[in-house]
């Protein structure tokens, strides 16, 4: 039988999951117990596969929940240009836990505040295993460089800490999460986050009074809310509930992964339009893309070309108008 790859997307203590999990399919609580468990053991019981964790090099523990939901504030600093990087990679090397295949050849990668990053590149150039690395998944291991996201070091972190720390990505191809309500979902999310932050939980009118405008400047009907995680969407309304994930959640920094692919024109124009409301001058976007067309909509600050594991040039939009008119062997020819 195939087993649900499942993603849970915001941080909540194991007691919770454990109770909200069993209510959902139907066992005691007990049954789980209330310890601390091994995210293997704890997905098994439910009859499930996480597909993201958390990696500290070859032999890491791996985290209880992935990935990235809570946001706290950025951390002030006396040096204006430090205090204001988000991001800072350098020489990240990783392979494929499995075969130890090498995917990412020495990535070097700064974001700051406030910044736009758009990573274009072929299939198989290692952009979205670079995006799978930050977060922790277990299919991949570091084997060189450092990931040092608002000052600490990132491959220190499991994913929950990751998430406390402000990440966020949404996926190439979101999962189905049968017999769970978006509503459900995104009110136990937000109510982790805000007992993360000492604030009390919302209830279900007052979570809906803060949803709905979200919904609206996402283009959604509220009939959404009632039906399960990204069941029977399509793939345009997968990728518009992505972002109203995003939306609950917040972040210092989001990373998105090909969030225009099955996209038309209107859904990628509605879609555009919130990330770009929800910019700030603290946080920062990392988007991974094929085409130029989403960065029509949402304006980058740099443009990187990744190739072969690495990030090979850098520059601004016109980089991805050359990418478009020439192709990649412009862009290799340029880079030298």
């Amino acid at each position: 039988m195939t087993k649900l790859r499942l993603v849970i997307k915001f941080n909540i203590t194991i007691s919770q999951f454990v109770r909200a999990s069993a209510s959902l399919v139907g066992r005691p609580s007990s049954a789980y117990g209330l310890g601390v468990l091994s995210s293997s053991r704890l997905f098994q019981g439910l009859g499930v596969v996480r597909q993201a964790g958390g990696v500290r090099g070859r032999r890491g523990k791996r985290g209880v929940f992935a990935t990235l939901a809570t946001r706290p504030e950025a951390a002030e600093g006396t040096d204006g240009a430090a205090s204001n990087v988000l991001l800072e990679v350098k020489g990240l090397t990783a392979v494929v836990a499995d075969s130890g295949k090498e995917i990412l050849r020495g990535v070097d990668l700064v974001i700051r505040v406030g910044e736009v990053h758009a990573i274009m590149g072929k299939n198989g150039s290692g952009k979205s295993t670079l995006s799978k690395v930050l977060v922790g998944h277990p299919d991949y291991e570091v084997t060189g460089g450092t990931a040092m996201f608002k000052g600490e070091n990132l491959f220190e972190k499991v994913p929950e800490e990751r998430s406390h720390a402000g990440l966020f990505l949404s996926f190439q191809s979101p999962i189905e999460v049968p017999g769970v309500s978006n509503m459900d979902f995104l009110r136990m999310a937000c109510n982790a986050r805000r007992t993360a932050l000492g604030l009390p939980e919302l209830g279900p009118l007052e979570f809906y009074g803060f949803l709905s405008p979200k919904l609206a400047a996402l283009n959604m009907d509220p009939s959404f809310l009632d039906r399960n995680v990204n069941e029977g969407f399509s793939g345009g309304e997968k990728k518009r509930n992505e972002i109203l994930q995003l939306a609950v959640l917040e972040a210092d920094l989001a990373i998105l992964d090909e969030i225009d692919s099955g996209l038309d024109v209107d859904a990628l124009r509605d879609v555009a339009s919130a990330v770009n409301g929800l910019r700030r001058p603290g946080n920062a976007l990392l988007m991974i893309t094929h085409y130029q067309r989403l960065l029509d909509y949402i304006k980058p600050t740099y443009v990187h070309i990744m190739e072969a594991g690495q990030i090979i040039k850098t520059g601004d939009t016109s980089l991805a108008s050359q990418l478009e008119a020439g192709g990649y062997k412009a862009i290799r020819d340029l880079a030298g």
